[in-house]
Formats: structure tokens, C-alpha cells, sequence
């Protein structure tokens, strides 16, 4: 089926169409060559002109060279929407991608799928709860989606590396392209191990404008996503939304309300997302996908975050003196000294005027 999607690609390279009318044209003709044989009136409501003709007569005549190499060079694939394997789930959705370009695992686009995504700059909790939420939902059976972007996504792809699911990254770049560089050892690792995706054809460069659109790919990919922190504000409640346009299930992981990278969470619960402590409280929404057996494994098994500590429980994310800090654990006053200056070092918690937090 690549032969006929390689074609399809020379077709949209000929004629410059737009994702919209390419989708329209891919529903009127079965193969490429069909389209030389439609009438005159439709071959001008797509622009296709006396050149562009003898442009496709003579391309489709051939084999597919140009396409070949450009394809080469970026070691990558390509999928059309009329493709068997093309994601079902996504096929679904009002505007999927007529072409897909990708790298590494073909076989992931047929897996069940979960998404989660969340704040560029997390907290350590954030960041920890990201990748063992990823990784409890890959032993589950799902493969995670994610944007591979810094902070919550990238956690999550890491966590879902680590198990036989694996993990999908759908970038806002061509897939020949690192964004952003400082994640180029998991790109490699994703390339090898997971999936790398795009709608953007090779070498296309990281603008503003294709981050919002691949974010419904994240999301059309998915059974449901996961929200780990995010703004108000936030890309990650870009891809909320339009889960919810694509009747997705939403959940978030809630959070402190004196944490900002929690109120876009909290938001969204107040919404209708559904509230995620522990595992159990996804898998039990796909019951029919992940089995009874796997679902009685994880009730009741919470994630805990990267401390457990007594003086880390006692903070919050406004400051407390010692003295306070003393009166919620019951330990001496070296050992809560001790224990702050080794969780102020590891990036959990953080001195202010007033005393000690957990860190924003």
C-alpha cells in the first residue's frame, strides 16, 4: 500500500492542494489514475488544469523517483488516508491528515492509545508522575502519545520507552527534524525504539502556527489523554479541547490551587474531566480494552511521587517556618534541617522569606 500512497503524494506535490479538498479528492477517487478519468467540471472545482494533466499522465507513468529520494533522504514513510493500516481512531476525526510521514515502528499506529501531555516547565512531581503514569499505562497494554516537546511530554515519552507498548511522537516538524534540539538523544531513541509522526512533509521547519495542528493528532491518535499540569493558558488544554471535539475521554491529575501549573488541571476537572489518582481511575473507562484481570491488578495501586517524606508532606506551596514544619511530622529539628537542605538540593523544595515550599 506505500506504492499507492508514494503516488498519492506525487499527486499532492503536482496539484498544491489543500488538506481539505486533498481529503475531498481522496473521496472521490480510489487510486491516483482515477482522477485523470473525472469529468471536466470536478477537475476544475480542484484546480487541476490542461498542465497539471499532462504533469500527472506523465508522473503517473513513471516510477515514483522524486518522491523516492525525497523520502530517503529523511528516512522516512508515508501513509495515505486510504491506507488499511492508517489509524483508525484518527480516520475518525472531521479533519484528519490525508498524508502522514513517519520513522520507526509502523506496527504502533495499530495499538490501543493514550495521550498525555502537559506543562513545558513541571514540577519534579509533574515531571515524576508524567513518566510513571506513561510507563503503569504501557504495561497496561496502550502505546502513549505525546508531543515530544520539554517537561511533561518528554517524561511521558521516557516512562512509555520502557515498555513493550512504546510510545508515538507526533512532531510539529517534519520527522527528519529535532525540535527542540536539547531532546535529541530521545528523538534517536524514539526513531529506534517508538514511532516518530507528522503531517508536515520533510525538512518542514518548527513554525508557531503547526504546533496547535498537530495537537489534534495527539488527541485523534487516542481512546483518551491525561493532563498532568498545565497553565490556564497552555497548549495541553489546546489538545483538552479538542479531545473533547472528537469525543474523547479527558482526565487530569489535580493539583494544589496555589500551584499555577495546576490550575489549567483543576480547571478542567470543574469542566467535566475525570479526576486521576491512581491508574485504576483510566483503565477502568476502557474495561472492554484492557481486561478485568488488569484492571483488579491496578485498583488501588496510587502513584506516588518521586519523595516520599514526611517533611515533604507536611509543605505546601506557600512558605512555612520550622517551627510549623515541626508540628506536622514529629521529627527533631536536625532531622527536618537535614532532610529541607537534601530535598532544597534534588529541586523539591525551595527557601523564602516566610520559610519553606514545595517547589513552583
Amino acid at each position: 500500500m506505500e506504492i499507492i500512497a508514494r503516488r498519492w503524494l506525487q499527486v499532492q506535490q503536482i496539484l498544491g492542494l489543500t488538506p481539505a479538498n486533498f481529503r475531498r479528492l481522496l473521496a472521490l477517487c480510489d487510486t491516483p489514475e482515477a482522477l485523470l478519468h473525472m469529468s471536466s467540471d470536478l477537475q476544475f472545482r480542484f484546480g487541476i488544469s490542461a498542465s497539471h494533466r499532462q504533469q500527472l499522465e506523465k508522473q503517473l507513468a513513471m516510477p515514483h523517483h522524486g518522491v523516492d529520494d525525497e523520502l530517503s533522504r529523511a528516512n522516512a514513510e508515508v501513509l495515505c488516508l486510504h491506507d488499511d493500516d492508517y489509524p483508525a481512531l484518527l480516520k475518525e476525526i472531521h479533519d484528519p491528515p490525508p498524508i502522514l510521514y513517519f520513522r520507526g515502528r509502523r506496527e504502533l499506529l495499530s495499538q490501543l492509545s493514550f495521550a498525555v501531555v502537559g506543562s513545558r516547565r513541571p514540577s519534579r512531581m509533574g515531571r515524576s508522575d508524567a513518566q510513571a503514569f506513561a510507563s503503569a499505562l504501557g504495561q497496561a497494554g496502550f502505546t502513549t502519545v505525546s508531543g515530544m516537546a520539554l517537561g511533561v511530554d518528554a517524561a511521558a515519552h521516557i516512562g512509555a520507552l520502557a515498555t513493550p507498548s512504546s510510545t508515538i511522537a507526533v512532531l510539529g516538524t517534519g520527522v527528519d527534524q529535532c525540535y527542540p534540539r536539547s531532546n535529541a538523544g530521545l528523538y534517536q531513541q524514539i526513531g529506534l525504539e517508538g514511532l516518530l509522526l507528522s503531517e508536515f512533509p520533510p525538512g518542514s521547519p518548527p513554525l508557531r502556527h503547526q504546533f496547535p495542528r498537530r495537537n489534534r493528532i495527539i488527541s485523534g491518535l487516542s481512546l483518551g489523554v491525561l493532563v498532568v499540569e498545565a497553565a490556564i493558558h497552555s497548549g495541553s488544554l489546546i489538545t483538552a479541547r479538542q479531545a473533547l471535539e472528537q469525543n474523547r475521554e479527558v482526565f487530569a491529575i489535580p493539583g494544589s490551587i496555589h500551584n499555577p501549573a495546576s490550575r489549567g488541571c483543576n480547571a478542567l476537572i470543574k469542566q467535566g474531566a475525570k479526576l486521576v489518582e491512581t491508574l485504576a481511575d483510566i483503565v477502568e473507562e476502557f474495561s472492554e480494552w484492557a481486561g478485568r484481570d488488569v484492571i483488579e491488578a491496578l485498583v488501588g495501586q496510587a502513584l506516588e511521587p518521586g519523595v516520599v517524606s514526611q517533611v515533604y508532606d507536611a509543605l505546601g506551596y506557600e512558605p512555612q517556618s520550622v517551627d510549623e514544619i515541626l508540628k506536622h511530622c514529629g521529627q527533631s529539628v536536625d532531622v527536618v534541617l537535614a532532610e529541607l537542605s537534601q530535598l532544597e538540593v534534588e529541586g523539591w523544595v525551595e527557601q523564602q522569606r516566610g520559610g519553606w515550599q514545595r517547589s513552583r
